[in-house]
């Protein structure tokens, strides 16, 4: 998933951060409730999870101007104010979910999650992705090619869940960016192609039709030839 965190307090921001990058989830994290809803306007996310108190503008404003431009994106409130007044207040102003600190990081990721399936209509956590012989079962996380399992780091499973949503197109080093490590590098740097190699060494095993494309000046494409 990718996802926007809207949290002022440090330790809180980089326990839910931390949480999520090692289950492969890439999360953009902003300050200000001003800066919040920049973000969730000019990006596209499967889910927001929203503090209540912030600098700038405070969480209510943030989702009340977020659903006036008619966006759908599912809104977790996750705040200290956890009275009954107030998560009905949330509620109100357009959450979908309203989780009170002090809480659970598993239950925190249970309920997004929760979330993004409801809005892809629960095909996100039942679909296997297949292209030729290669499988990805999302839920479990599990790779194969025909009888072959392949173990997949965190980034290198965003990778090739990306690609093969993608599957049969052109993807660009911005794009791949942009999805897997939330904004954009140096136009130098080289950790897409590091990253793709590796996959590839993964995927495309020796006498095995290549999956993975090069397509020079563009990116790289999933697929036959």
């Amino acid at each position: 998933m990718k996802l926007l965190l809207i949290e002022d307090d440090p330790s809180t921001a980089s326990f839910i951060v931390q949480g999520l990058a090692e289950l492969g989830h890439s999360c953009d994290h902003v300050v200000g409730g001003l800066d919040g809803l920049t973000a969730a306007m000019t990006h596209e996310y499967d889910a927001i999870i929203l503090d209540r108190n912030l600098p700038q503008m405070d969480g209510l404003t943030v989702l009340t101007a977020f659903r006036a431009e008619d966006r759908d994106t599912p809104v977790l409130f996750l705040s200290a104010l956890g009275q009954v007044d107030d998560r009905v207040a949330g509620l109100n102003a357009g959450a979908d979910d309203y989780l009170p600190k002090p809480f659970s990081f598993h239950e925190l990721l249970a309920r997004i999650t929760a979330l993004s399936r409801r809005r892809s209509g629960g095909k996100e956590a039942e679909t296997v992705l297949t292209t030729a012989d290669l499988s990805l079962d999302r839920m479990s996380r599990a790779a194969t090619r025909g009888e072959r399992r392949i173990e997949l780091l965190p980034k290198e499973y965003q990778l090739l869940d990306y690609l093969m949503r993608h599957a049969g197109q052109v993807v660009t080093r911005t794009m791949l960016l942009e999805a897997i490590w939330d904004y954009s590098f140096n136009p130098g740097t080289n950790v897409i192609d590091v990253h793709i190699s590796r996959l590839r060494g993964k995927i495309d095993a020796e006498g095995e039709t290549p999956l993975i494309h090069t397509v020079r000046g563009a990116g790289y494409r999933l697929g036959g030839n």
